[in-house]
């Protein structure tokens, strides 16, 4: 059989403020729904308890902030310096401390965890800063991981004592706040959800528009035509559990009997999901799940309201748990046996007018931003079609350069091969010549050319000699095919 302070650890999702019992709740709180049989008023039997299903907490790190718990309880020495810790030396981080006690498997285990946890924070923030940077961006981890609170990102390697302290601080943190977010974001919900009805109406005509405000408020006034709704924490409240949901006589209603039915992991505390799972007649009253005019986003606020409104009225302590000493004496009170009357969310609108005009101002603005980046983006688009313009004519130019290249070079005439020519004949080489220049030789006399030297010449000879040498053309008389030398020499006596 577990332990009190066993059980204690597995009592709530939300614990008091730097209670470490809102570490360990989360592998063993379980909600169990009010529905239960019972024929005759008894204390309940004690037996041996399965581990209960844990419950998610909503936080970011939920999954880190289980597993280090998890290892944390499995330690002994742990476990005792846990049960004999107060709450104040708790928030004190003294509990803290006794992490450098825990035994050496437990150590590396949680060294393990801080790692594969760091490495998640990193990846995600990688993907983040991809998304809205690019990826050309450098990403600086330590200052980014700052932002973290629940772990030492300056130590991403061993899970010290710092840590265990900040994760107690900031889960207690985080989970206070979250009942504030929730209703932030059931706000929001609301105000979006008129939103888009008034968007709505305007996309009508005259006649569409009325036949819609007319079933609006038809819906309204079917959801608002329901059973009394019992103040929650009340008497009437909770015999109609007592009768309802535990099959027994009102008359015989009894505080501590009633406490013990519905402490379903026997802690000796109602915790938050305990408290909810009384309520669910009440909201049962309200809200159907088949009915058009009934929202299940409205219905778990009003769990939630009533919930609160509970824990503000017995929680003496604010530890967000109700002892049986703690519920007792709230049945003993006025409000107990002559609430007043409980006002459901029909009867107070979630927002106030200049809330929804902020926020109808926050939505014309995220409008603006997202038709400006919607412009940038499309010059940005015009500018890369453009640019893909120059890049296809380039190609193209290209294309036609390397192809009148290709003709050019399959046009290429071979040089002859080499003939020796004697006297005035002139070798036949018609095969080897470009059609056109088969027609100028046919239309023209081949004579050799002979060059005339002046005196002022004669002298140049040898320069002129070395000039046709590089052309490859006869330098001297002897140099010409015979027949030629001849004329060569005859007119060079001429006078």
């Amino acid at each position: 059989m577990r332990s009190r302070i066993h059980n204690k650890m597995c009592s709530s999702r939300a614990l008091h403020t730097g209670w470490v019992l809102l570490l360990v709740q989360v592998l063993c709180l379980e909600a169990v729904p009010i529905s239960m049989d019972k024929t005759k008023v008894h204390e309940p039997e004690k037996k041996l308890e399965e581990p209960p299903a844990s419950v998610d907490t909503g936080l970011h790190y939920d999954r880190y902030l289980r597993e280090v718990i998890d290892f944390l309880e499995k330690d002994q020495h742990f476990r005792e310096k846990l049960h004999n810790t107060d709450m104040e030396d708790i928030k004190q981080g003294k509990l803290a401390k006794e992490l450098d006690f825990v035994s050496h498997h437990v150590r590396t285990k949680l060294d393990e965890l801080k790692r594969q946890e760091v490495n998640r924070l990193r990846t995600l923030i990688k993907a983040k800063q991809d998304i809205e940077g690019g990826n050309d961006m450098v990403v600086d981890h330590q200052a980014l991981l700052k932002q973290f609170e629940y772990l030492n990102h300056m130590n991403p390697h061993t899970f010290e004592v710092d840590d265990l302290d900040r994760l107690i601080k900031s889960a207690t943190k985080d989970l206070e706040n979250y009942d504030k977010e929730r209703h932030e974001e059931f706000k929001k919900y609301e105000m979006t959800k008129e939103h888009d009805r008034q968007e709505h109406l305007k996309t009508l005509d005259e006649d569409g528009r009325k036949k819609e405000e007319e079933h609006y408020d038809e819906m309204r006034k079917k959801h608002a035509d329901h059973p009394k709704v019992n103040h929650p924490g009340s008497q009437n409240q909770l015999k109609e559990v007592w009768e309802e949901a535990d099959g027994l006589d009102p008359e015989d209603f009894d505080p501590k009997t009633f406490f013990s039915l519905h402490d379903s992991n026997g802690d000796g505390y109602f915790d938050e999901q305990e408290l909810e799972a009384l309520f669910t007649k009440e909201l049962e009253k309200i809200y159907d799940p088949t009915n058009e005019e009934d929202d299940m986003v409205e219905m778990e606020e009003e769990r939630l309201r009533m919930r609160e409104h509970v824990m503000n009225e017995v929680d003496s302590n604010k530890d967000r748990l109700v002892s049986l000493e703690e519920f007792l004496v709230a049945t003993k009170k006025k409000e107990f046996l002559e609430p007043d009357s409980w006002e459901t969310l029909e009867q107070n609108q979630a927002y106030t007018d200049e809330e929804m005009r902020e926020f109808e101002d926050h939505l014309v603005q995220q409008e603006q931003d997202l038709n400006q980046k919607a412009d940038d983006l499309k010059k940005q688009r015009d500018e890369l079609e453009r640019q893909q313009e120059q890049l296809n004519a380039q190609k193209i130019e290209l294309q036609q350069a390397v192809e009148h290249m290709e003709r050019l070079k399959s046009q290429k005439v071979e040089p002859p091969p080499e003939v020796h020519v004697e006297g005035n004949d002139i070798p036949e080489m018609h095969d080897q010549l470009h059609p056109e220049q088969e027609d100028q030789l046919q239309g023209h006399q081949f004579a050799p050319q002979v060059p005339h030297y002046t005196p002022q010449e004669h002298h140049e000879q040898p320069q002129h000699n070395q000039v046709l040498a590089q052309q490859g053309l006869p330098q001297t008389h002897q140099d010409l095919p015979p027949g030629h030398q001849e004329a060569a020499q005859g007119q060079h006596n001429m006078p």
